[in-house]
């Protein structure tokens, strides 16, 4: 009994000492963990001189699934999600230049027409010549733009709550938007981090404020870069929408969204069913902003479910 005892106190004590003392080595044990349920390993590969990481898994041999994530996300954002899928795709995650652990050079442009062209020579420098592509929210909207610029290199098209359309009801960020003194998605302290959380997902989940440093360590340090990137895409969203040139989608196009939320309204998902010839949708009742963080498992069936009538 005494044995049993410390081997289930042996665990929980280690814990402890890192949430206390190592709180970024926990951050980081957790990460690997995730990673590692979804069959992900991180790799890197040179796109115009500078290094792209990324997170692979699944069989090299199967289609390749590239997934993009949005404004202040990263590679990280489809961990969750990946084991749904990396049994039969091949999952890859890469971070943006601007996002992550990719370069965050000041200087660069962060339109969504050079993100395309930059995601075009990450797919060229991995040999993927017609994988599946899918993006959320701001990656979504570079997913949207690379399927206009670049016909003919896609299988399928995945948006879940793209950016660069209009639809009928303004969302909340839209309006939060006008104020140009205010960035809704950038946080000015740690404090800020739990609003910001409340805005983008349904349910919040509760972060300790041991680990909250290392968590949102990023966020603080690269504030004004998020910031002058968010007004570059906000400015363009404003001027140039993408609702005019929905026809020109030629590929089959699956469009995930969650009816609560805040930054880009539902509404959106009329606007892109009525333009996108060859689309289907599926609206989550109970998500937000991030359907494949806020339910993961969900999202990934719906999804294997399109692409597999798309091999």
């Amino acid at each position: 009994m005494k044995l049993l005892l410390i081997l289930i106190a042996a665990p929980l004590i280690a814990l402890a000492i890192l949430y206390f003392a190592f709180p970024e080595r926990l951050v980081a044990l957790m990460r690997s963990l995730v990673r590692r349920r979804g069959r992900l390993v991180q790799k890197s590969v040179t796109v115009d001189g500078r290094s792209w990481p990324y997170l692979e898994g699944g069989d090299p041999s199967k289609p390749a699934l590239v997934m993009v994530h949005g404004f202040g996300g990263d590679k990280d954002n489809w961990t969750f999600y990946a084991a749904g899928l990396t049994r039969d795709y091949r999952l890859i995650a890469p971070d943006l230049p601007g996002f992550g652990e990719n370069d965050r050079d000041p200087a660069l442009p962060y339109d969504i027409e050079s993100q395309a062209a930059r995601l075009k020579g990450f797919l060229d420098a991995l040999g993927l010549d017609r994988p599946h592509l899918g993006g959320n929210s701001m990656g979504g909207w570079i997913a949207l733009r690379f399927a206009l610029d670049y016909p003919g290199r896609l299988r399928t098209l995945t948006l879940l709550n793209n950016a660069g359309v209009t639809g009928a009801n303004e969302s909340e960020l839209q309006k939060l938007s006008a104020d140009r003194d205010f960035n809704p998605l950038v946080i000015a302290n740690l404090e800020d981090a739990d609003r910001l959380v409340a805005f983008v997902v349904h349910k919040p989940v509760y972060v300790p404020s041991r680990l909250k440093p290392v968590v949102y360590g990023d966020a603080l340090k690269y504030r004004d870069l998020l910031d002058r990137i968010f007004w570059v895409i906000a400015d363009e969203m404003e001027a140039k929408p993408l609702d005019d040139r929905l026809g020109e989608v030629k590929v089959p196009t699956l469009i995930i969204w969650g009816r609560h939320d805040k930054l880009i309204d539902v509404s959106c998902v009329a606007t892109l069913e009525n333009g996108i010839a060859n689309s289907r949708s599926h609206v989550f009742d109970h998500v937000a902003h991030v359907p494949m963080i806020e339910a993961p498992k969900a999202t990934a069936e719906v999804q294997r479910a399109f692409l597999a009538e798309h091999p």
